[in-house]
This record gives structure tokens, C-alpha cells and sequence, in this order.
């Protein structure tokens, strides 16, 4: 019972760990994912490097972007989901 006791405080910190730092990234990742299989043809993103642009062309693994300086090719984990959230609450406005 004593050496159960002596590692309740370990748990403890696990758990915290788990709550505020592991599952977060996991629930991140997960939007991100349904981000990239929800893109269309025609939605305007932003990546992560700052380049806005209009969907033109999507592959398995990359994106086709129509930006003013032309088309550019992307891999799908480039587009920002906050930033390109952003934009789409930025023209409801």
C-alpha cells in the first residue's frame, strides 16, 4: 500500500501532462487533418509562410495555389487552418 502511495504523486503528473499538453496537440491535429480533406477547389487560404491564395489544383498530398505572382505548388500541411479561419470570419464581416 505504501509503494502505491509513493507513486500517486507520478500519476498525478502524468495525468496533468496527458490534460493539458498531449491531448490538445492530438485535438489540433485532428482539426488540421479534416482541414486539408475538407479543401476545395476555389477556397481561399492562407499558408503558413503568410502567401494568401485561391485553391486552384488538389492532389493526393499537394495543393495547387493561385496566388497574384501565379500558381504555386504546396504540400497540404502548408495551409494554416487559424489563418485561413481567419480570413473566411474576416469576409462574413
Amino acid at each position: 500500500m505504501e509503494s502505491i502511495q509513493s507513486f500517486l504523486p507520478f500519476i498525478f503528473m502524468l495525468v496533468i501532462i496527458y490534460f493539458m499538453m498531449i491531448r490538445p496537440q492530438q485535438q489540433k491535429a485532428k482539426k488540421e487533418k479534416a482541414f486539408e480533406s475538407a479543401l476545395k477547389v476555389g477556397d481561399r487560404v492562407i499558408t503558413k509562410a503568410g502567401i494568401h491564395g485561391k485553391v486552384h489544383e488538389i492532389n493526393e498530398k499537394t495543393i495547387v495555389l493561385e496566388t497574384m505572382a501565379g500558381k504555386l505548388l504546396f504540400e497540404k500541411a502548408a495551409i494554416s487552418l487559424e489563418l485561413s479561419m481567419r480570413l473566411r470570419e474576416d469576409k462574413k464581416a
